[in-house]
């Protein structure tokens, strides 16, 4: 009996799943239709295709894992539960005034983002916890029981609790819980000081309505499909859910603090991105996942970087997540002609319906999709087992229409539609590294997504990076990134203390003491998730900032910083700002605002399948068509390529397009393609090349 691993991502197109098999190592792509109104039954329709494929039983799974973009739509979207908000006694406004920015700086007149609170339904509640964490107020009964008898008048569903100072000492929050539970049991309630009890009264107030706002959807979505999974199809394995931090957590877990999983998507790409990189030998990644509407970068030195400066839509997420950043067009962007007769290509995307014209779901605007398909680069056919059909005539229409209008030929259009995309792509990408300190001639770019193995290496020509990495199953990297996760538990708490000359010690103290008593909250939490590990680990990091900054910034704690005095922990914050800014002030007072520890058990990784100089199944000169398509400006000849016909030690010269079930790669002019042990496609700059 085979021993089988899954890792699922539900988008908004195509719920994707990645199996991989423990024995041989070898992991089966699937695409199926996601349906929006209940996304477990694309799980469930998906796993019983896949294992029919397979030839396997639910039996044979040991590992379940997946990804869902549910709550992170939710919100987006605006349709959560109707929330109520209860708040200390004069913070009624604290989700309208937030930080005092206006979405545009310029237009006083901007429109502010509506909250997810109606003010109506924010009530204030007599109750006082100080700074130091003493209550000066309790929670009184009767102010609790007429909070309850408001709401119920507006059918409120969900309470978030956010109290002033809850993160010293959340004990007036757990007990206004308390009384929720007891007055109005059927309400879902979320309290910050659970979910990140973190200084910045805002920020942690927002994450608790978040949590409230979506928790009952996803409570039932996680429940249905978990259920599902074991009656309908007999899985025993324990069900699991990414995070926003790149790791997984059980489903029940993420039942309860589902705004972990808000990011959960892009994370796992990433996680996936540097476990398949790491196989390869490549420590240093540009990831660039570019599916129907966006394209997301993530940068990966072993293991992918994180920031707590993340936002969804309109609203900033303080918790810690995969530091990922949304910078261009997607495969869906719609190419326009604007009021001046030039040619633009998105910010508006044709979605997953009607989708790109060549779909045929009624789409009649062109989309980068089209202009690939109208190129010749993108055939005509089936594509992802009769999933999505690909009709050419309807690509030549939708950009000849674009065409007609700017008076050209379809395919000098249809290239510079190419050529706008990957403009927005450097334009934002080369900036975005140089703020992040990436010299991209040290790195590989690793284009994955529905759209990204056909669109990277062209991004990669033009903004220079030498050699791009494209994943065996570059569609559904996501899916894998869920299957290799570890288990991890970000854990924060403020101190908000001013390293001192007269005390050498006091901030050494006070933050070995909390790292402690957080890494035996971790370490209990991953028991509780009764889950296989290698090993337990801890990552501390320290927010600091110099006195009198509004922001700190993040240091990771080596060995032997909170050894003897302060003096290594200030000269290891000096190091990592003077990284930051160029410089750092040795005489200026320096604060700890907060500790954080992040609890990680590594989980079991399966080793993947690696090729044999004879791998191929036929010979490539016999697998090779060669088709006319447009590029550089002309008509040329491409060979069109089957993956799976590429054995060890051939080499691919551009152009050509090689095609497999879950996404097209396209090697322009300028590189050479190969095939590494593990089935990655490796390109490599020709000399001369950019």
């Amino acid at each position: 009996m085979s021993r089988l691993r899954v890792g699922v991502d539900i988008g908004g197109t195509f719920t994707d799943f990645a199996i991989l098999d423990e024995e041989t190592g070898r992991i089966r792509a699937l695409k199926y239709p996601s349906n929006r109104t209940r996304p477990a039954s694309s799980v469930l329709g998906g796993l019983q295709a896949a294992l029919v494929a397979q030839g396997a039983t639910a039996e044979e799974i040991i590992y379940f894992s997946h990804g869902t973009t549910l709550a992170v739509n939710t919100i987006l979207e605006y349709n959560g539960a109707r929330t109520a908000l209860l708040v200390t006694q004069g913070f009624r406004d604290i989700l309208y005034i937030g930080r005092h920015r206006l979405p545009d700086v310029f237009n006083f007149f901007t429109a502010m983002p509506a909250p997810l609170v109606r003010r109506a339904h924010v009530v204030e509640i007599a109750e006082r916890t100080l700074a130091d964490g003493s209550v000066a107020l309790p929670v009184d009964r009767a102010a609790i029981a007429a909070a309850v008898e408001s709401l119920r008048a507006f059918g409120v569903e969900a309470v978030a609790v956010g109290f002033l100072h809850s993160y010293r000492n959340g004990a007036n929050e757990r007990e206004a819980a308390r009384l929720l539970a007891e007055l109005a049991p059927d309400l879902y309630v979320s309290l910050s000081s659970e979910i990140w009890p973190q200084m910045r009264e805002y920020e942690r107030t927002l994450i608790g309505v978040m949590n409230a706002y979506v928790g009952r959807r996803m409570e039932t979505y996680f429940g249905d499909l978990q259920t599902s999974l074991a009656d309908s199809l007999g899985v025993r394995a324990t069900l699991l859910s990414t995070k926003s931090n790149g790791g997984v957590m059980t489903a029940s877990e993420a039942a309860r603090r589902p705004t972990e999983t808000l990011m959960s998507g892009p994370a796992a790409g990433a996680i996936g991105a540097a476990f398949v990189a790491k196989a390869a030998g490549f420590s240093k990644i540009v990831t660039l996942d570019m599916g129907g509407t966006s394209t997301d970068v993530s940068i990966i030195e072993d293991e992918p970087r994180y920031s707590t400066e993340n936002h969804v839509g309109n609203f900033p997420v303080i918790m810690p997540a995969v530091d990922v950043t949304s910078i261009g067009a997607g495969g869906g962007s719609v190419a326009w002609i604007d009021d001046f007769g030039v040619l633009k290509v998105g910010p508006r995307s044709a979605g997953a319906r009607p989708g790109p014209a060549c779909y045929g779901h009624g789409g009649t605007e062109a989309t980068l999709t089209d202009a690939f398909v109208c190129l010749g680069i993108v055939q005509p056919g089936e594509l992802a087992d009769g999933r999505v059909t690909i009709d050419k005539s309807l690509a030549d229409a939708a950009v000849g229409a674009l065409a007609e209008g700017l008076g050209r030929q379809p395919e000098a259009v249809a290239e510079d539609i190419l050529r706008i995309a990957t403009s927005h792509i450097y334009s934002a990408l080369v900036p975005l590294l140089a703020r992040k300190g990436v010299d991209y001639a040290d790195y590989v770019l690793l284009p994955f997504g529905g759209a990204g193995p056909m669109h990277g290496l062209l991004a990669a020509r033009d903004i220079g990076f030498r050699k791009v990495l494209v994943p065996a199953n570059p569609g559904v990297l996501c899916a894998t990134g869920a299957l290799v996760a570890d288990v991890r538990r970000d854990l924060v708490r403020t101190l908000h203390i001013q390293i001192r000359d007269e005390s050498r010690d006091e901030v050494v103290n006070a933050s070995r003491a909390a790292f402690e008593a957080l890494e035996r909250e971790g370490g209990a939490w991953l028991e509780a998730q009764n889950l296989a590990y290698t090993r337990h680990r801890f990552h501390r990091i320290i927010e600091m900032r110099y006195h009198g900054q509004s922001f700190e910034i993040s240091v990771p704690v080596a060995p032997g910083d909170l050894d003897g005095d302060d003096s290594r922990l200030a000269a290891a914050f000096r190091k990592e700002y003077a990284v930051i800014y160029g410089q750092a002030d040795r005489g200026f007072p320096i604060e700890v605002r907060d500790v954080r520890s992040v609890a990680i058990g590594e989980t079991p990784k399966p080793a993947l399948e690696t090729l044999s100089a004879a791998a191929s199944d036929f010979d490539l000169s016999a697998a090779t068509v060669e088709r006319d398509i447009f590029h550089d400006g002309r008509g040329q000849t491409a060979r069109f390529i089957p993956r799976a016909a590429i054995g060890l030690g051939q080499n691919i010269a551009g152009p050509a397009v090689i095609t497999q079930y879950d996404t097209t790669t396209f090697v322009p002019s300028g590189y050479t393609a190969r095939v590494d042990r593990f089935g990655n496609l490796i390109a490599e700059a020709d000399d001369g090349a950019r």
